[in-house]
């Protein structure tokens, strides 16, 4: 018995992704990139929120396209179309299938 609720205990302490947090107007930031409204991903902002060791990290990965991206909680943001889903994948029809996300999409982009 005590196997089993120590395994319940840690299965309902697991980390969930934390949510996301917008430390200026237009900015959104997870525990590993912050992005804006203007150009997406963004060096500066990850290295102004979550430090030097994070920014390096992050673009010490190539090159990559800063304007559509996914926090560690899931959310995709598309700086082109201005707007935040729950996720970042399609339907059937080839468009984001995704619902747009509210929150987000207002922290992000003002909407």
């Amino acid at each position: 018995m005590p196997l089993l609720l120590a395994a319940v205990v840690t299965s309902a302490c697991a980390k969930q992704p934390a949510a996301l947090h917008s430390p200026e107007a237009g900015v959104l930031c997870d525990q590993y990139i912050c992005a804006d409204s203007a150009k997406g991903v963004s060096r500066d902002k990850t290295e102004k929120y979550l430090g030097e060791k994070a920014a390096k990290r992050l673009f010490s990965q190539g090159e990559f396209d800063t304007t559509e991206f996914t926090f560690a909680n899931g959310t995709f943001c598309d700086v082109k179309e201005r707007l935040c889903r729950e996720d970042r994948y399609y339907g059937a029809d080839g468009k984001r299938s995704g619902a747009i996300s509210t929150k987000y999409t207002a922290l992000l982009f003002g909407k």
